[in-house]
């Protein structure tokens, strides 16, 4: 069987598997009993804007700290000042890799991971390479995660960033087995710079795919408290934002 036909029948298969079961796309106007300190547990407090000074930084890791998040997210090149700072709090270092467009040769991305890994970073969010999932070079965009599998040490966690909002929904499919089978610990929706974000039917899409071991990440545009929840009840298990504090204290919401 040809690769192209492979790919389609693989396809039909899990996509008709999924409409079997009914989404359930949680009310966005529902409230919650989760309170704010649980949904902080949540959160990869993400600042990945070029022209971010250190003060920003600064802030970024003190609200880290106050309010307990996960992580902050940064580009690889802050890894060693938030590194430093947060060294002793328990609040993790996450680095993003061939951030935001994913289109580098596999060997930059790789020597990129192990810099921020030994820079300090316990978690690395790659994106993936979307052209060539587009052009169903499947080997190409499972031998690019794989080379960042390898660069990462036994206890750091690698998230691959689909890029949802440019995908077609096979594509998420593929994308989602691809980071399975080449041994990804999450799947995640954004970079948050190609437009759409987060949804909670890609979420509850890329959950179904990805099964319960593997973690999933909503990331793009989640502004609010609601919306935070209603991607955890559709099946995320960490959230990125650079509105966190917004999110969980309903103040005005800025960052992407």
């Amino acid at each position: 069987m040809e690769q192209n036909e492979l790919i389609e029948k693989i396809t039909k298969e899990v996509m008709a598997r999924l409409s079997e079961k009914k989404v359930n796309t949680p009310n966005s106007g529902q409230q919650s009993s989760m309170s704010a300190e649980e949904l902080a547990g949540y959160i990869d407090h993400t600042l990945l804007k070029p022209e971010a000074v250190e003060s920003q930084f600064d802030k970024l890791c003190d609200e880290a700290v106050k309010y307990k998040f996960k992580s902050v997210c940064v580009n690889s090149g802050w890894v060693p000042y938030v590194a430093k700072k947060l060294r002793g709090t328990g609040v993790l270092v996450c680095s993003v890799i061939g951030f935001p467009l994913g289109e580098m040769d596999s060997r930059s991305k790789a020597f990129e991971a192990r810099t921020a890994i030994s820079n300090g970073a316990n978690e690395l969010d790659m994106v993936i390479n979307v052209g060539a999932l587009k052009s169903r070079n499947l080997k190409l965009v499972e031998e690019d995660i794989r080379a960042i599998k390898r660069a990462c040490r036994s206890n750091t966690i690698l998230k691959v960033i689909i890029e949802t909002s440019l995908l077609t929904e096979d594509e998420k499919v593929l994308a989602c087995e691809i980071s399975k089978k080449a041994d990804a610990d999450f799947v995640k929706t954004s970079t948050g710079f190609m437009g759409g974000g987060a949804t909670v039917e890609d979420i509850a899409l890329m959950r179904r795919i990805v099964g319960p071991k593997i973690g999933v990440k909503a990331s793009g545009g989640i502004k609010d408290f609601n919306q935070a929840v209603a991607m955890i009840r559709a099946g995320a298990n960490r959230i990125g934002s650079g509105s966190s504090v917004a999110v969980i204290t309903g103040g005005t919401a800025q960052g992407y």
